[in-house]
C-alpha cells in the first residue's frame, strides 16, 4: 500500500515536471547578453523568467488593458497621449483588482521551481513585474490607440 502511494506521488511529480518543461518550451528566448555574474537574484529572475513570460503573454496583457479601459467608460481613448500614459500607470498602480488579475496572468506561467523562487521575494518581484507591464503597455500605445480607430 505504501509503495503504491509512493508510486502515485512520483507519477504526479513527474507530470508536474513535464508540465513545467512545456511551459519553458513555449516561451520566447531572451538573448544571453541579458545575463551576467554580477546580477542579483531579482535581476536574474527578471531576465530569466519575467521577460520571457511577459513577452509570451504580451497580447493577453494588451487585451486585458483594452477590456479594463472599455469597462471604465472608454475615457482612455479620448485622452491625449501624455494622459494615456499616465492612465496606464495609474490603472495598474491604483486598481488592486486589475493589478492582481495581471499578476495572475504572469504568475500562472511560472514553473513550480520559478514560483518557489518568486515567493522568496514576492514583494520586490511584484514591483518589478508591474513596472515591466506598465512600460510594456506604454511602449505599445499604438496597439491601444488602434482601438479608437476601430470604434469610430
Amino acid at each position: 500500500m505504501c509503495r503504491a502511494i509512493h508510486s502515485v506521488i512520483l507519477l504526479k511529480i513527474t507530470a508536474m515536471d513535464l508540465e513545467s518543461d512545456r511551459r519553458l518550451d513555449i516561451r520566447p528566448s531572451i538573448p544571453e547578453s541579458h545575463f551576467n555574474n554580477q546580477m542579483g537574484f531579482d535581476e536574474h529572475f527578471q531576465n530569466k523568467t519575467l521577460r520571457p513570460v511577459l513577452k509570451l503573454q504580451n497580447y493577453l496583457l494588451v487585451e486585458a488593458f483594452k477590456n479594463y479601459a472599455n469597462k471604465h467608460k472608454g475615457v482612455f481613448y479620448d485622452l491625449s497621449l501624455e494622459k494615456k500614459l499616465q492612465y496606464i500607470e495609474r490603472a495598474i498602480q491604483k486598481d488592486i483588482k486589475f493589478r492582481n488579475s495581471l499578476k495572475g496572468m504572469i504568475i500562472g506561467q511560472f514553473t513550480v521551481e520559478e514560483y518557489r523562487d518568486y515567493i522568496t521575494n514576492s514583494s520586490a518581484l511584484n514591483k518589478r513585474m508591474m513596472h515591466m507591464v506598465v512600460e510594456r503597455l506604454k511602449d505599445q500605445i499604438q496597439l491601444l490607440e488602434a482601438e479608437t480607430l476601430l470604434q469610430d
